[in-house]
């Protein structure tokens, strides 16, 4: 009774839109020095950092994300550390409140950086790591400080109460590393080339820990096999490419060839302007090889998986979470523009009157499926 109907009849209704790579929140408009909050470049490992600590709950990017269709991201710190800190996934609901944005069950996460980032960063000042070498051995030091860690704290409680005497101090970083080495965070990874990725894989064997995701991932589609075998999730970019050296690999094919391969892979956005189009960014996957369903998964339920909260969110289902958007035309469709967007149910953006053009050109033909066809069709046509 009471209940507020939508007629929604002539559009398309889809799930919420998933980021799983935001800043938005602790890198706010507008861009000023005092604004930037994600990245604590003090040190090359700052686990104990945490991304809710320095949200702006009335960022502008908020209600724009809103409009573009997004009801859920997770806001990491930046990748200029090797391990820039703890995650923390959001829904969009309108507040100047943290505690009411925050996803309740969602787990808990934390942010790594391969690559060029750490290692110009910290090289310019003539400190390690200044080298992919220098990162991989602050990696590794870095877990064998945790499960040290994690052995006196075993000798103390093993003990007998008489013996025991003070304990081991507390340190919050290595709180933070021993539960990654325990499988009670999930590790989330900024990551360009595939062969550091190889390695990064290495480390994560050596000491006994699982990664969720590959964030960026350019290269995936050289090592799409093994990430598929290990069952890690890729959260890539459509066609951002070549704006560094290790991103010159990266090719707009990356998430149908993925996907093919059985990776779950997800359109996220980095950038509080790219996220208000991530539906657009979909439709170019599916330009590029990406078939319809997985275009759409890749910016709702595979997203939602990756966060570890696909249970909730992601797609239309009964007893799930009323987050929804609803499109006037395909979502696919480069024309379309987002009418609606609900969080928990409730409205969170109304389009309101503004009009559609009338006659705007017909959508083509949605690629059907499975993902990645013959190289040839994949080949734009002049």
């Amino acid at each position: 009774p009471g209940a507020r109907v939508i007629d929604a009849a002539g559009l398309y209704v889809m799930p919420g839109i998933i980021d799983t790579h935001s800043h938005m929140g602790v890198y706010s408009w507008p861009e000023v020095d005092a604004n930037s909050d994600g990245n604590e470049l003090t040190d090359p490992i700052t686990a104990n950092v945490r991304a809710a600590d320095g949200i702006n709950t009335e960022d502008p990017e908020f209600e724009r994300a809103r409009a573009g269709g997004v009801t859920t991201v997770q806001i990491i710190p930046g990748s200029g550390n090797l391990i820039g800190g703890q995650g923390v996934v959001v829904k969009l609901r309108p507040t100047v409140e943290l505690s009411r944005m925050i996803f309740e069950g969602a787990p808990r996460s934390i942010k790594m950086a391969l690559g060029e980032n750490p290692k110009r960063v910290y090289g310019e000042r003539n400190a390690a790591p200044s080298t992919r070498m220098g990162n991989m051995a602050l990696f590794r030091d870095a877990f064998v400080r945790a499960r040290n860690y994690q052995a006196q704290w075993a000798a103390w409680r093993a003990a007998r109460k008489s013996d025991r005497g003070a304990p081991p101090d507390r340190d919050l970083e290595l709180d933070e590393l021993s539960d990654v080495l325990d499988g009670k965070v999930l590790v989330h990874v900024h990551s360009y080339r595939a062969d550091e990725i190889l390695r990064f894989l290495d480390i994560a064997d050596e000491f006994g820990f699982k990664v969720a995701s590959f964030q960026h991932c350019l290269e995936g589609y050289k090592i799409a096999d093994t990430l598929a075998r290990r069952d890690i999730a890729v959260a890539t970019f459509a066609e951002w490419w070549g704006y560094k050296v290790e991103a010159w690999d990266g090719i707009p094919h990356n998430a149908a060839l993925l996907a093919r391969a059985g990776v779950r892979v997800s359109l996220h956005s980095d950038s509080g302007n790219l996220v208000q189009r991530l539906y657009n960014e979909a439709a170019v996957a599916a330009r590029y090889g990406l078939s319809e369903e997985d275009a759409l998964r890749a910016i709702t339920l595979n997203a939602a998986t990756a966060l570890g909260v696909g249970d909730r969110v992601g797609s239309l289902e009964v007893g799930k979470d009323a987050d929804l958007a609803l499109f006037t035309r395909h979502p696919l469709d480069a024309y379309t523009l987002v009418k609606m967007t609900l969080i928990d149910g409730a409205v969170v953006f109304d389009r309101g009157a503004v009009p559609t053009p009338k006659s705007l050109p017909p959508a083509p033909p949605l690629p059907r499926g499975p993902s990645a066809p013959p190289p040839a069709d994949l080949v734009p046509k002049a």
